[in-house]
């Protein structure tokens, strides 16, 4: 049974909107990933199933990348049994989701049996904590944002935290910000303060769960306890290490660089055939306004092309489309077909 907040699916995501042999921007994920060294490890994981996983080195590697101690690293199988686990382990007096963001925060909450209260940014969509009630013992936040693209400055999402609070930041798309400036993972000083990691979306592994959170090691242990033995399974574990090498953050920030000239290239080009794009993105993907979306979504459809509803998102509605930023030659291919349809 899908979760609802009363007016929108919350379980609704973008792989329900492509199909295979489509050209796909609905979903969020790096094209052409997992890279082929990142694969040709997990696949020699293989060899060590006999045995249980071992968390141990993913945990001080991830420690290790943030400057951070392993005992306020938690290993999850994706980003979403962060919330799931946080859902099931607090207790929050008065749990806030700013919206729009991912949905599954406040699904997981709602399945857990809280009341959710939602602070909805206007267009544009920049933070203002002013919208976040004082008494709010739980806040939750996309940084940078799904569905909207907007990076939201380290210092505005900092004047959240306070002594009786958990701040929840989900950084799922962080690394597509070119060296990170606005990233909380290093900052240990700030009270209460989660952030969830994952590695899905840059490295290709939704099919393989990989995912952490850093939260301060009192949380870090309640929250272990309330997990199932051996969630993150030995190939997760594997790809966890690889990821946060050297190398590979060298690699992701290079493919950050170079989404940030397809993004802008192709928010121009959205730009000049009337399409209006949320200012400031700083994802994998654009955040449009364009008048009759569901008519439009399935016109592109009918042109074997996904794009993912808006919709769904908690503070849209029917004029909203999220776009996943490809190559110049798909990007240019999405925008001739927008062009016949306006």
């Amino acid at each position: 049974m899908a979760t609802t907040g009363g007016d929108v699916d919350l379980r609704h995501h973008g792989d329900a909107d492509t199909a295979p042999g489509l050209v796909d921007f609905a979903v969020n994920v790096r094209p052409g990933t997992p890279p082929s060294w990142l694969a040709q490890r997990i696949a020699a994981s293989v060899g060590d199933l006999a045995a249980y996983p071992d968390p141990g080195p993913a945990r001080r590697a991830v420690a290790h990348r943030h400057g951070r101690s392993a005992d306020e690293v938690l290993l999850t199988a994706g980003a979403a049994e962060a919330f799931v686990l946080l859902a099931r382990v607090l207790r929050p007096r008065r749990a806030v989701v700013v919206h729009p963001q991912f949905t599954e925060p406040e699904a997981a909450l709602r399945a857990a049996g809280h009341e959710v209260d939602r602070a909805i940014l206007p267009p544009d969509f920049t933070l203002d904590p002013d919208a976040v009630p004082p008494e709010a013992d739980l806040v939750m936040v996309g940084n940078p944002t799904n569905p909207t693209s907007v990076l939201h400055p380290a210092a505005t999402l900092a004047e959240l935290a306070r002594p009786g609070r958990v701040l929840v930041v989900d950084e799922a798309f962080a690394d597509c910000v070119p060296g990170e400036p606005e990233s909380l993972c290093t900052r240990d000083d700030l009270p209460g303060l989660v952030v969830v990691r994952s590695l899905t979306k840059t490295w290709g592994l939704a099919g393989l769960r990989a995912g952490y959170l850093l939260a301060p090691p009192d949380l870090v242990r309640l929250l272990a306890d309330a997990q199932p033995l051996w969630s993150v399974s030995t190939p997760a574990l594997v790809a966890t290490v690889a990821c946060s090498s050297p190398p590979a953050l060298a690699e992701a920030d290079a493919w950050a660089r170079g989404l940030a000239e397809h993004r802008a290239d192709l928010a121009r080009r959205l730009d000049e055939i009337g399409v209006a794009v949320t200012p400031g993105a700083s994802a994998s993907f654009l955040l449009v306004r364009v008048p009759h979306a569901e008519r439009l979504r399935a016109a592109l459809l009918e042109q074997k092309i996904a794009v993912r509803r808006g919709d769904t998102f908690p503070g849209l509605g029917a004029d909203w489309l999220r776009v996943a930023v490809r190559d110049t030659e798909n990007n240019a291919r999405l925008v001739r077909a927008l062009a016949e349809l306006l």
